[in-house]
């Protein structure tokens, strides 16, 4: 004949299988939030299509370093346009 209840679980035992469940549902737990987390966020993409690159309107400080690096005006006349261009916009009087 069986005894069942002979090989009794201690006060150890039943400690062990709450601890034993209590970690179970927080992994669960925890899983399903950071599951519902990263569908909730919005997709960044890293990698983006290369397009063709639009090219880039030249500054007017730009442009008067490549007349001056060409030839087209002296040191004189780079100088006097290039603070006039530092100074701001001209008003009318």
């Amino acid at each position: 004949m069986m005894f069942w209840y002979d090989h009794d679980v201690s006060g150890w035992g039943w400690f062990g299988m709450s601890i034993g469940m209590v970690l179970f549902w927080a992994l669960i737990i925890t899983a399903l939030v950071l599951i519902f987390r990263a569908a909730s966020q919005p997709h960044e993409h890293t990698h983006t299509p290369s397009a063709p690159s639009t090219p880039t309107a030249p500054t007017p400080q730009q442009i008067l370093d490549e007349r001056f690096a060409r030839g087209e005006i002296d040191e004189e006349e780079y100088r006097r346009r290039s603070d006039a261009l530092r100074s701001g916009p001209l008003t009318k009087r």
